[in-house]
C-alpha cells in the first residue's frame, strides 16, 4: 500500500472542460476541500473519492459524485486509487464545464484519466503500519538507549521521569524487533 504525505495537484483538459485534480493525506482532506470550495467558487463539480485505514485495519473508502450523473465520477475515481493500492489518502477533482456534454462513458474516462495523471505526478511513499511500544529504563541507561534507538527507524514519542524513565517509541513491527535483539536481557519493549 502507498500513501501521500503532502498535497499535489494536476489539471486534465477534456473538450473544452477543466478537471483540476488535487490529492492529499487523509487527515488533511476536510480543510482542503473547504479552501478549494473557497478558491473556487465558480467551479461546477468537486467530486472527490477517498480511502483510509481504521483503527481495526479495515479499509474504509467513500466517494462523491457531486452532481454529475451518477457513477460517473466518484467511482471511477475511488477505482483508480483501490486499483493503485492507495490508502490514507483523498483526491477531490474540480471541475470547471467547457460547454461540450462528455457523456457517463467519457466522464468516466476523463476523471478516472484525471485520477491517475494526479498520481503518476505525485510522490507516493510507502504504508508501513506503526506500533507504540514502552521501554522502562533507569536514569544511568539512557544516553545509551538513545543512541541504540537512533540506529533505527523509531521515533522517541514521550519520555515519563519518575523513579525511572518511561519512554513511548513509535516504529514498525521490523524496526522494534531488530531493536529487541540489540537489547539486553533486562530491558524489554511492552505493548502500549
Amino acid at each position: 500500500m502507498k500513501f501521500v504525505d503532502k498535497e499535489y495537484y494536476d489539471t486534465l483538459e477534456v473538450k473544452k472542460s477543466k478537471f483540476i485534480t488535487y490529492i492529499t493525506s487523509y487527515d488533511k482532506f476536510d480543510e482542503t476541500m473547504k479552501r478549494l470550495r473557497n478558491e473556487h467558487p465558480k467551479a461546477r463539480h468537486f467530486v472527490y473519492a477517498y480511502r483510509y485505514l481504521n483503527d481495526f485495519d479495515q479499509v474504509v473508502e467513500n466517494s462523491s459524485d457531486d452532481g454529475e450523473p451518477k457513477g460517473t465520477s466518484g467511482k471511477p475515481s475511488l477505482s483508480v486509487l483501490s486499483g493503485a493500492d492507495i490508502i490514507n489518502t483523498g483526491v477531490i477533482i474540480i471541475r470547471y464545464f467547457g460547454g461540450v456534454k462528455l457523456g457517463t462513458g467519457g466522464l468516466v474516462k476523463a476523471y478516472s484519466d484525471a485520477v491517475n495523471l494526479v498520481l503518476q505526478s505525485s510522490r507516493l511513499k510507502e504504508f508501513v503500519k506503526l506500533e507504540y511500544k514502552k521501554l522502562i529504563v533507569e536514569y544511568p541507561e539512557l544516553s545509551q538507549i538513545e543512541y541504540l534507538i537512533s540506529k533505527y527507524n523509531i521515533t522517541i514519542r514521550d519520555k515519563v521521569f519518575t523513579e525511572k524513565i518511561l519512554l513511548v517509541l513509535e516504529s514498525s513491527f521490523e524496526e522494534f524487533h531488530r531493536l529487541s535483539k540489540e537489547l539486553s536481557h533486562n530491558l524489554d519493549l511492552e505493548d502500549l
